[in-house]
């Protein structure tokens, strides 16, 4: 079983207009969506979608978290998520003359007492998983180490984390004694990580070498339409993606994680788990929804990647 962690998640609601987006005044909207939405659940669907034993975790409150456990109950994941006082948060998007602009809700404030009752059911909940997956932020109330606990506490069952997230968080944890099995920065994520200006692949190849990665056995650099850097262990990789027409290109690094998990999971070979992982990237960004693949396109989309080895 994989088990993914998505502390902060929200309904993502979409409105597409017809037309332009109108200010001080009403925008009538008839084409709508609701979904589960957060990072982790989007690593959750895609799991579920390429036939994963998938469980999901984390906080859920208010009527907008009985949304989601309806939601990932209707696709027979298993639902691990704590119940808090607080109410789950919206995420809104609204897509306009080919543009999105988003209101973004901070989310509820979780109390030490949740906090607590999270961490203790979980201890019991990871001892199913062959691999965790943590992805996003954290809720208001939660200090910056919480991601550093969750990884101890892997570390003592052995059981490896891929860990998603930036900045401060990230940071944190590749302090930690007990590292994160991956990460998944992107170009702009790196730079900020290391401090320095990464104009390119080079300047990217050099930020790896960075004793801030040490102990971390997968590095997966994503790199939008020029595909990706990968480290593992001692080895380089550079990734070339194909070419496609691209839809809607949100969530692909959450498929990218989903990839990389049930690959792993799998088994897979270091080149082969590179092409899955980040065929899933690349399949995500080609359907309308987000955290979706078609299942029917990976073997062709697996051929198209090509991996290469660098010295």
């Amino acid at each position: 079983m994989i088990l993914t962690i998505t502390l902060n998640p929200s309904v993502d609601i979409s409105y597409k207009l017809p037309g332009a987006f109108a200010l001080d005044t009403v925008n009538r909207v008839a084409d709508v969506s609701k979904t589960a939405g957060g990072k982790g659940l989007n690593v959750t669907r895609v799991l579920h979608q390429l036939g994963e034993d998938v469980a999901a975790t984390g906080f859920l409150g208010g009527s907008l978290g009985d949304f989601i456990r309806q939601e990932i109950s209707t696709l027979n994941i298993r639902d691990y998520f704590v119940s808090i006082e607080g109410a789950t948060r919206n995420c809104i998007a609204v897509i306009h003359e080919g543009k999105q602009t988003e209101i973004l809700e901070s989310g509820p404030t979780i109390s030490r007492r949740e906090a607590d009752l999270f961490l203790k059911e979980l201890s019991t909940n990871m001892k199913q998983a062959k691999f965790i997956t943590i992805s996003g932020s954290l809720p208001k109330g939660i200090a910056a180490d919480y991601y550093n606990k969750i990884l101890e506490m892997a570390a003592q069952q052995n059981t490896p984390v891929l860990l998603d997230t930036k900045g401060e968080l990230l940071h944190h944890a590749l302090k930690n004694e007990s590292k994160p099995y991956l990460i998944k920065p992107n170009q702009e994520e790196l730079a900020d990580l290391i401090g320095e200006n990464l104009p390119n692949k080079t300047h990217v190849i050099e930020a790896l070498e960075s004793n801030l990665f040490t102990d971390v056995p997968w590095i997966v650099v994503t790199l939008g339409v020029d595909g990706a850097l990968v480290k593992h262990e001692q080895q380089l990789y550079k990734v070339t993606i194909p070419k496609v027409e691209t839809i809607n290109p949100v969530g692909s690094g959450d498929s990218v994680i989903a990839g990389f998990a049930a690959g792993l999971s799998r088994g897979l070979g270091d080149e082969a788990l590179i092409k899955y992982g980040l065929a899933m990237g690349v399949l995500n960004a080609m359907e309308e929804k987000t955290g979706h693949v078609d299942p029917l396109k990976v073997d062709w989309c697996v051929e198209q990647i090509l991996v290469e080895k660098l010295a």
